[in-house]
């Protein structure tokens, strides 16, 4: 046994609903997902910018201002629901037209991304609120 080696394993489907349908969400449906103060996050919004970073900045650049071939997520977000963003990632999204193809890969079965959602989301969503600005963080109390 390799204690110093991280697991990929593939999460179960049940895992994925659960996700889904916010089980482990710490904040109240009228709450906002994230905590900014004085420019500072909480731990849980911090987890979601570097996940965002890793898994997610490559294509929808920087801070989630988007790139030439995906969206601005803090222009999405200030119309999308949760669960549409959930769906969104989860199971990927193609949009085919005349002037363009837009592809968004399901991420459903990246355990980086799956078990980390409602992070990323938090992160997303505190930069479309205009509550927290471009930039590494730093984390409350720290």
């Amino acid at each position: 046994m390799n204690l110093g080696r991280v697991s990929r394993r593939t999460p179960s489907f049940a895992a994925i609903a659960i996700l889904i349908c916010g089980a482990g969400s710490a904040h109240a449906a009228d709450a906002p997902p994230y905590t900014v103060k004085d420019g500072k996050v909480d731990e849980n919004t911090m987890k979601g910018y570097l996940y965002y970073g890793d898994q997610c900045a490559r294509c929808h650049g920087p801070a989630g201002l988007g790139s030439s071939y995906a969206p601005n997520l803090t222009d999405s977000l200030k119309t999308l629901t949760k669960d549409q963003f959930e769906e969104t990632v989860i199971n990927g999204k193609k949009e085919v037209s005349e002037s363009s193809d837009k592809v968004m890969p399901s991420f459903g079965l990246n355990v980086d991304v799956a078990t980390n959602l409602d992070n990323i989301y938090g992160y997303l969503k505190a930069r479309s609120d205009g509550k927290l600005g471009r930039g590494h963080p730093d984390v409350i109390g720290q």
